[in-house]
């Protein structure tokens, strides 16, 4: 009798342990890892048993409709769908199973607006002035000076968290801080930071004589809760602090154009 070969659940198997060695940073594994678990779920729910080499366009699909079921927006759909042809592909590249079979996961087009259940999330906006300075005078003296200094240098919350009192270079005019890690570093790119005399300011109240120490001792989630908490408390639109990222972008778009835009941020 002809040996089936592996099943779909064994493929998931082989590329979380792929995944597991390389989405890593510092150690530490990515948020990737999660979301690969949270795709792997409804294919493994599914189709975990089938032989992988009969996986075929009807079945994603039908995977496919069951993240639309349980809720997810249509972005996070596709991008589930991709990375599903990626399990698919990392198997072909160790001979696990025939090409043929990635080349007909290919042919399930992306959910479109418009033309699917699937709901699209709202795209992130600028935060009002007036509701940034209403969670400004009611959260404690460390978030608000992390609000100042985003809205001031256009970072990340996790920029900001990860910087250590080395990593400022303040032998100049404009402070420096070079990143190792950041988001884009895998595609080759480098990341600077640039505090300003109002930036400057706020952070000496937090640089520290060691220089492994981190000025702002929060979590990202902590930051976090603590602004949507404050607009819960205050009965305002809930924002984030990556919208604050979008309020810099937006604010310096609307007076000098792209170009600037893209430097900054």
């Amino acid at each position: 009798e002809e040996d089936p070969g592996p099943s779909v659940g064994e493929l998931c198997l082989v590329f979380l342990r792929h995944a597991e060695g390389h989405y890593v940073r510092n150690g530490v594994p990515t948020s990737e890892i999660s979301v690969l678990r949270s795709v792997i779920r409804p294919l493994n729910e599914l189709y975990g048993m089938l032989p992988a080499k009969d996986f075929g366009p009807l079945a994603l699909k039908a995977v496919r409709q069951k993240m639309v079921e349980s809720g997810w927006c249509r972005s996070s759909v596709n991008t589930g769908v991709s990375r599903i042809r990626r399990i698919f592909k990392h198997a072909i590249a160790n001979e696990l199973i025939d090409s043929t079979v990635l080349d007909r996961l290919k042919c399930v087009a992306p959910l479109l607006a418009g033309r699917t259940e699937a709901h699209d999330n709202a795209p992130r906006k600028p935060v009002a002035a007036e509701d940034i300075e209403k969670i400004r005078s009611s959260v404690s003296p460390l978030v608000c000076d992390l609000i100042d200094i985003q809205r001031l240098t256009g970072a990340r919350s996790g920029e900001l968290l990860k910087l250590t009192t080395g990593m400022i270079d303040r032998t100049r005019d404009v402070w420096l801080a070079e990143l190792a890690e950041h988001k884009t570093q895998h595609h080759g790119q480098t990341r600077t930071l640039y505090f300003g005399p109002q930036a400057q300011l706020i952070l000496a109240k937090y640089l520290s004589p060691d220089p492994d120490a981190k000025p702002f001792r929060i979590t990202r989630n902590g930051y976090r809760r603590a602004i949507t908490r404050t607009c819960e408390k205050l009965q305002i639109d809930r924002w984030v602090p990556h919208q604050l990222r979008h309020t810099v972008g937006h604010a310096v778009r609307e007076e000098f154009g792209l170009e600037h835009t893209q430097a900054v941020l």
